[in-house]
């Protein structure tokens, strides 16, 4: 008996802790449900609720809102009651969903969607949500959206021309065979991911078919960058191509700087003049274009590139191999496509449509009135070897267009240089001697630099004198020294 009253509870202890256990039980499922028909409420879309027969459980607040319709006195109603055209009963006996389907309330299309609920397979409840309470809000952002994309492709045109690309095929002008073929070449090129070598002498039109042929590949969105191996300095080549940590070398900028294969991005590089590429440079580079990543000057870090090439030289490469001045596996690696400009005097039919188009351009960029060729200048021009090609036309068109003072350009309003075949300087002018004699070695002086491009020593070579004297007549005759 003694051992039976000890392992008796104390009345009303363990009945006392179930029933608070089942108070607080409770009272976290209130607090949920509560918690739950607020989400359910506040949901910034109408929401309602039937059970598998169609009888409505859950009608949230918003209804009341958009509809009019009380909650409290839709629950317990059958769907069909509160929609005429409800389609929550059906839904719960095909289990099928209907997504954003249209549904006629009143005088009004709304947009909505029915959605099964399942428990074990089994279709539980049906929950219908109200998307567009009026079909009209859907045309409206249909005709946003539209608007949108149009403002997509219209920044994706502008984002093209801020990335450099001042050319496509359209602008290159010419009606030769040859150049057909060329454009033909170079648009399967651009086709393609494939580097290409552009080939030809100075002027002839290699950076604009470098601009033409990134324009017109898939890469057309992402920068075209352009690298001039002639214009950078020989102990600054490599932080140009492959950028620099900070502290690299004296007066490397505090926070680095990324280089021209990084800047790309996925674009296009485009290496001018490779053929002047230092020979101790050249390894590096053949790397980058096997491997697609580098180190920066200073750096410890592999960084991963995605760029095409496309190169252009005037110069032989072959025989720059020859010469060890150039690497032959770097050759194999950039002349995949070759692409050879041929020189203007090989293609005298683009000669006036060059001309036309030069006169057009320049009559919009220096406001000069519109002019025409009279035929002795246009045979003159076409009777021209233009020694500097494409970049020389423009030239002699734009110093025409500023002498002429009417509406045609004369054979006299051409350099005499030009004309020199046709009549002496002596015949086309009844100038005194001296002006004739200026006007001869001014033409004389701007025919070697645009001969030399602009190179002062080439172009004091050619001439025959010193370069100090160069410099005395380009002042005299206030010729601009040039790029």
């Amino acid at each position: 008996m003694d051992r039976l009253k000890k392992r008796r509870p104390k009345p009303g202890g363990q009945r006392t802790n179930q029933l608070e256990r089942y108070v607080t039980k409770t009272r976290r499922l209130q607090k949920e449900l509560q918690m739950y028909q607020l989400i359910f409420d506040n949901i910034y879309n109408g929401c309602e609720v039937v059970d598998k027969d169609g009888y409505i459980t859950h009608f949230n607040k918003q209804y009341e809102k958009f509809f009019g319709l009380d909650p409290k006195d839709q629950i317990g109603k059958h769907c069909t009651e509160v929609w005429e055209n409800s389609r929550m009963h059906i839904v719960a006996k095909t289990g099928v969903a209907e997504i954003n389907n249209f549904q006629r309330t009143g005088e009004k299309d709304i947009l909505v969607r029915r959605i099964p609920i399942k428990k074990n397979g089994n279709v539980i409840a049906v929950l219908g949500e109200v998307v567009f309470k009026d079909t009209s809000e859907v045309k409206r952002l249909a005709k946003q959206l539209s608007h949108l994309e149009k403002k997509v492709k219209f920044y994706q045109q502008e984002l093209m021309n801020l990335r450099n690309v001042r050319y496509t095929f359209d602008t290159i002008i010419g009606g030769s065979d040859a150049l057909k073929n060329l454009r033909n070449e170079a648009s399967r090129a651009a086709a393609t991911n494939l580097p290409v070598l552009i080939t030809g002498e100075s002027g002839t039109g290699k950076e604009l078919f470098a601009h033409a042929i990134h324009h017109g590949s898939s890469r057309r969105m992402c920068p075209f960058v352009k690298i001039n191996c002639s214009a950078i300095p020989k102990e600054l080549v490599e932080s140009e191509l492959f950028g620099y940590e900070k502290g690299a070398f004296t007066g490397a900028s505090r926070k680095g700087k990324p280089g021209k294969f990084e800047l790309t991005r996925g674009g296009s590089v485009f290496l001018d003049e490779i053929g002047d590429l230092p020979l101790e440079e050249q390894p590096k580079l053949l790397r980058v274009l096997e491997e697609k990543e580098f180190e920066r000057v200073g750096g410890t870090s592999l960084v991963k590139t995605d760029f095409r090439l496309i190169a252009a030289t005037n110069k032989n490469l072959e025989d720059m191999i020859n010469d060890g001045c150039f690497r032959r596996d770097l050759f194999y690696r950039v002349n995949v496509i070759p692409l050879y400009i041929p020189p203007l005097r090989e293609r005298r039919e683009d000669i006036i449509p060059l001309a036309n188009y030069f006169m057009d351009r320049s009559t919009q960029e220096a406001l000069f009135s519109k002019k025409e060729l009279e035929p002795q200048a246009e045979h003159a021009l076409l009777n021209y070897d233009w020694p500097g090609n494409v970049r020389e036309l423009s030239n002699v068109i734009e110093r025409a267009l500023f002498r002429s003072e009417d509406g045609t350009i004369h054979l006299d309003d051409l350099p005499i240089y030009v004309t020199h075949d046709r009549k002496t300087a002596a015949e086309s002018t009844t100038m005194p001697l001296r002006n004739v004699c200026s006007t001869v070695e001014e033409d004389t002086l701007r025919h070697a630099l645009e001969s030399a491009n602009h190179n002062k020593v080439k172009a004091a070579r050619l001439l025959g004198i010193h370069r100090s004297s160069l410099y005395k007549k380009m002042r005299k005759y206030g010729i601009e020294p040039g790029p």
